[in-house]
């Protein structure tokens, strides 16, 4: 049998191998394609074919393993859009947090870890912001969508543009009529409930309401000249 044969036979007995890992992978890191690991694998099998050395004394699946896994595991720091530094200073800076909490009885602050190891909390941000989001996982926490999916996108756009030029208007408004709009459009409080609040009459109330209206409708007209 010729070394070509050899290395064939041996490369297709070892595919099955470099396939279960592919999906072991996959559900460790699974925004990554299993298609994507198994090609990564396999550079790595035909490696291990060529490099083996059976007078090393280790078997040639055990040996194969090894460079798959490596080979995948270069694949996926390849496509990390986070560098290993951060990733490294994410880890180590975690561990020493949490063995802080330990000792102590209480979690120390981004703050306090950032004083510990500078840079911790730049770290922090970029794995943040490389963290894949995946359509079928929640969102992380702190962020979220709106649920009408059905709005046409050129009507969001022109609400949310009315929305700010809203605000710089009522920015243009003196504090107590700013309190007032505040209050009665976007907190739904009615004027009454608004004059006590404000520990104002009811007609001071009405006052102010209808100044801020004039005052808002004045600005928009020299907004739009």
């Amino acid at each position: 049998m010729s070394p070509e044969t050899q290395r064939d036979e041996r490369v297709h007995a070892l595919l099955p191998l470099a396939r279960r890992l592919a999906r072991r992978l996959k559900r460790m890191v699974p925004h990554f394609d299993l298609d994507d690991l198994t090609s990564d694998g396999c550079v790595g099998l035909l490696r291990a074919v060529d490099s083996f050395d059976p007078r090393r004394g280790t078997k040639l699946e055990e040996y194969a393993r090894r460079l798959i896994v490596g080979a995948m595991l270069n694949g996926v720091r390849r496509m990390d859009p986070v560098s290993e530094r951060a990733r490294r200073i994410v880890r180590d800076g975690e561990n020493e947090r949490y063995a802080l909490a330990a000792a102590r009885g209480d979690v120390p602050s981004t703050y306090e870890m950032e004083r510990r190891r500078p840079g911790y909390r730049r770290a922090i941000a970029s794995a943040y912001r490389g963290q894949p989001l995946s359509l079928d996982a929640p969102l992380p926490i702190g962020e979220s969508l709106g649920g009408d999916w059905n709005e046409d996108p050129a009507r969001i756009v022109e609400q949310r543009a009315q929305c700010r030029q809203l605000a710089a208007l009522i920015e243009g408004l003196t504090p107590r009529q700013k309190q007032i709009v505040l209050l009665h459009y976007f907190n739904e409080t009615s004027l009454r409930t608004v004059s006590k609040r404000l520990a104002i009459s009811p007609q001071r109330a009405s006052q102010l309401h209808l100044s801020a209206l004039a005052q808002l409708k004045r600005l928009a007209h020299g907004a739009t000249r």
